[in-house]
């Protein structure tokens, strides 16, 4: 018995494949940017002074690294109604893929934090700044482009795992291949060309990283 592809049955249902990439880029952008400001002030928490800050940090790092990320999701999606938090599809799925990219974000920055030699700090008290100048312009671009590749690598991460948000009916990528291939029965047509769109956003997603990166730091090689 054999199969016959039949790619161009999928014509028809290229609109849906359209907006489930859009999707997917809007929940990609929105978490990476309000995932790495989480990660960086978590990153700031755990190098601080306050012990109860660290412990409050540390804490909801631990918490999230070590549950998977669609327990998070069920969690924010269904279980925070019974607390009377109601959350759409939509906000459910930006916050859980936040909160994940925060706590794993924060884990690299805070390493990059560590690897700047102590005398920054140093100077910056010779030069009068205040502790919080000191880590915002001293500190944490060093910091930041030392682990700058490892943070790409977890927001590309982050983009790829957004699939498992199809899971609460956010009508992402994912989501549109399981609605096209339920209609055409055209499954393993449907899902190489989701797997080829997410490779092909991933691949985007590197050479966009890279390009802001050389526009941000000044030795781009580091």
């Amino acid at each position: 018995m054999s199969y016959q592809l039949d790619y161009a049955g999928l014509a028809p249902y290229l609109p849906q494949f359209v907006a489930g990439v859009w999707t997917t880029v809007q929940l990609t952008v929105i978490s990476t940017v309000a995932g790495l400001v989480v990660g960086t002030l978590c990153a700031a928490g755990r190098t601080g002074r306050q012990s109860g800050v660290r412990l409050l940090c540390a804490s909801y790092i631990e918490v999230t690294r070590n549950t998977p990320f669609i327990v998070q999701l069920f969690f924010i999606f269904f279980g925070l109604p019974a607390l009377g938090l109601k959350l759409t599809a939509w906000e459910a799925g930006v916050i859980a893929m936040v909160f994940n990219l925060g706590a794993y974000s924060a884990e690299i920055i805070r390493a990059g934090i560590d690897a700047v030699p102590q005398g920054q700090w140093e100077a910056g008290k010779t030069l009068g700044l205040t502790r919080r100048q000191i880590f915002i312009h001293i500190v944490l671009p060093p910091a930041y482009q030392r682990v700058y590749p490892a943070l790409v690598s977890q927001c590309i991460i982050v983009m790829l795992g957004s699939a498992v948000v199809s899971q609460i009916s956010v009508e992402d990528l994912t989501f549109a291949a399981n609605f096209v291939q339920s209609r055409s029965f055209l499954s393993f047509e449907s899902y190489t060309l989701t797997a080829v769109i997410y490779l092909v956003l991933a691949i985007l997603m590197r050479q966009g990283f890279a390009y802001f990166r050389r526009l941000a730091f000044k030795n781009p090689s580091l």
